[in-house]
């Protein structure tokens, strides 16, 4: 892989812009010019940056740029190729030790997720392989895994903590969430989810677990820097209403983004009450009331559809998505890679899956990898093409964007820049690199 440092413009592109209210993935042919990490310029067809250069009525308008661009600029022509905006995938557990393919078989016998993690099974199996674990481990198993991202062309990624159920394997995953950040072409997004399960030491006061939490675990881990929002995992088997109230309430006074596991196997109004304390989103959300819609319509909260855990749990209760849609709620898609309920790492697969089971449109599940999954995160500068905006994106040879939700398995870009570093694949002699 060739690796690009320079500023760049990129010229005889499809740009998927994903503006906000335009239609059609926010299509243009333009020219698009990035300096260090930012997008500068982007000129459509009719206001070619080429043509702008040497256009002589247009003066004002060349020295301009021209003062904008570095001597170094490398030229792109990427002849009439896609450029989309890096994906981003806003929910994964991709730290984590040991494997559950045994209870997926138990699964595939007749178990359920429930009857397993009551046995003992479940997320509680996981802590105990992660525990065991080194941190050195830990970052060699999912350095390994973070390629699968790379090589679809995400750019940003989300990693929660919420395998090690106690406060030094809890940070321990969150400083290995960071150092992949350090180590890798990504973004890295982390989430703390200690009130993820109950440990086998508090089994049976879940109480004193979330006092705890709240109280002496949060306040560390904000004032330690290595967590950037705050998960719970509202359910029957997981914490009721009010102790995910005492985690968000304190998780907002500690100035950390609120993101919240609800409605997945029952409903309990966690995603309402979530939205009450601005969470940035709400995740999985198969029993979400309709009229729960508008309420998060009015939050600004995003909706995020694991559709690969609904597959693999072989779930039958669809999210609201008509109602969502109508109450015009951004909808995220996101992978949740995790060792029980959805092993695939694959964004580019829950892509597909949400157009095949949840019925989003090609577009909407685009949107949801990219503007809104940016959204979910606290984002803003990022999921969109625009004049300002942060620059991590990507270059496809494809005919259409649709073509990466309809296809799995066959894609990769052909460039990547993240963080304003340019990568290129380099048997591709195809894309003409000039100085």
């Amino acid at each position: 892989m060739k690796i690009m440092t320079k500023s760049v413009l990129l010229t005889g592109g499809n740009l998927a812009t994903f503006e906000t209210n335009k239609p059609n993935y926010g299509a243009i042919k333009a020219d698009i010019l990035v300096v260090g990490d930012r997008i500068v310029r982007i000129f459509q067809e009719s206001q070619s940056c080429q043509k702008s250069l040497v256009n002589q009525e247009n003066q004002a308008n060349q020295e301009s740029l021209a003062s904008e661009l570095p001597e170094s600029t490398e030229k792109i022509d990427i002849s009439g190729r896609w450029v989309l905006p890096g994906f981003v995938d806003a929910h994964t557990h991709l730290v984590f030790a040991g494997s559950r393919a045994a209870e997926y078989e138990r699964r595939l016998l007749g178990e359920s997720y429930t009857e397993i993690a009551q046995s003992g099974g479940g997320i509680l199996s996981t802590v105990a392989a992660t525990r065991a674990a080194s941190e050195e481990r830990l970052y060699d198993l999912a350095s390994a895994r973070l390629q699968s991202w790379i090589k679809e062309g995400v750019t940003s990624i989300e990693i929660k903590s919420g395998y090690g159920l106690s406060f030094d394997d809890e940070v321990k995953m969150l400083k290995v969430a960071k150092r992949l950040e350090e180590h890798h072409p990504i973004r890295v997004h982390t989430s703390f989810l200690a009130a993820h399960a109950v440990p086998k030491e508090f089994l049976h006061n879940s109480q004193e677990y979330i006092e705890l939490i709240v109280h002496s675990w949060l306040p560390q881990v904000a004032a330690m820097g290595v967590a950037d929002s705050v998960d719970v995992f509202c359910e029957s088997i997981g914490f009721d209403l009010a102790q995910t109230e005492q985690v968000l309430k304190q998780a907002q006074s500690l100035g950390l983004g609120i993101r919240a596991h609800v409605e997945q196997l029952s409903y309990l109004g966690g995603a309402r009450l979530a939205a009450s304390y601005s969470a940035l989103s709400v995740d999985h959300i198969e029993y979400l009331s309709q009229s729960d819609c508008e309420y998060l319509a009015q939050s600004d909260t995003v909706a995020t559809l694991l559709p690969i855990a609904f597959y693999h749990l072989n779930e039958t209760k669809l999210p609201p998505i008509a109602a969502l849609r109508e109450a015009k709620v951004p909808m995220a898609v996101a992978s949740d890679f995790n060792p029980g309920s959805a092993p695939c790492a694959s964004l580019l697969l829950a892509l597909n899956m949400s157009v095949r089971l949840f019925k989003l449109t090609p577009e909407e599940a685009l949107r949801g990898g990219t503007q809104y999954a940016a959204k979910a995160l606290g984002l803003s500068e990022l999921g969109q093409l625009a004049e300002g905006a942060l620059a991590d994106l990507c270059v496809w040879d494809i005919e259409h964007p649709s073509e990466l939700a309809y296809s799995y398995g066959i894609h990769t870009p052909l460039i990547r820049c993240v963080k304003g570093r340019w990568y290129s694949q380099s048997k591709q002699s195809s894309i003409v690199c000039m100085q």
